[in-house]
């Protein structure tokens, strides 16, 4: 090899370990920015979670005006997340299951805390080990119906929403029992840009629920 073509392998060289060492610093930083997020959702998350345990204890204004502020910092999250994927697919495929898992909150279309957390860190194979326990816990009488089928709906919507494929029952559980605020939210899920109509929707159900 002659000087000359030894001189472009160093440079090529030098300009590949530069480029993997940015392209690996890029991954750093995305995986500690979601590491953040996932930290700051499950605060928020926890906030709700503690709500509902202590919800016996408080009046109902009280409830009432602690969930709306919750969901307040939710919608602040919210737009953060959206303003930090902007122009970047990267995060974009990395956050879209969080950014949908919030909007499910915010909208109230989920309401069981760890369901959500479980759908922004993208985790099927919890969810259906949730829905699992779930269907023992009904049948020994530890968990009533009502309470099922509200979280097995939110459930079964998540593992759509990441791209799982339902049966045939499932499929037939979830027509036959999702909400109205959950079918709206499926509606306006579909394109990750929506998340103005997913506020709006979350703003007319707290409305709703002081009246």
């Amino acid at each position: 090899m002659n000087s000359f073509a030894f001189l472009k392998f160093i440079t090529l060289e030098t300009t590949r370990t530069g480029e993997l060492k940015m392209a690996s610093r890029g991954k750093t930083e995305t995986s500690k920015l979601k590491q953040n997020l996932e930290e700051q959702l499950d605060r928020l998350m926890q906030q709700l979670q503690d709500l509902e345990e202590c919800r016996e204890e408080l009046d109902t204004d009280e409830y009432e005006e602690t969930k709306k502020e919750t969901l307040e910092q939710l919608s602040e999250f919210n737009d953060s997340l959206k303003k930090i994927m902007s122009g970047n697919m990267t995060l974009v495929d990395e956050l879209s299951g969080m950014q949908l898992a919030i909007q499910a909150a915010i909208s109230q279309a989920f309401k069981t805390p760890e369901v959500i957390r479980l759908f922004a860190k993208k985790q099927p194979g919890q969810l259906r080990t949730r829905l699992a326990e779930m269907d023992r816990d009904l049948m020994v009488g530890k968990l009533e119906r009502d309470l099922y089928t509200q979280q097995k709906v939110e459930i079964l919507t998540a593992l759509r929403k990441l791209g799982e494929k339902l049966t045939a029952d499932d499929e037939a559980f979830l027509a036959a029992n999702a909400g109205a605020v959950l079918s709206q939210f499926e509606k306006v899920s579909t394109d990750l840009g929506s998340g103005d109509k997913v506020l709006a929707l979350a703003s007319f159900e707290v409305e709703k629920t002081k009246k």
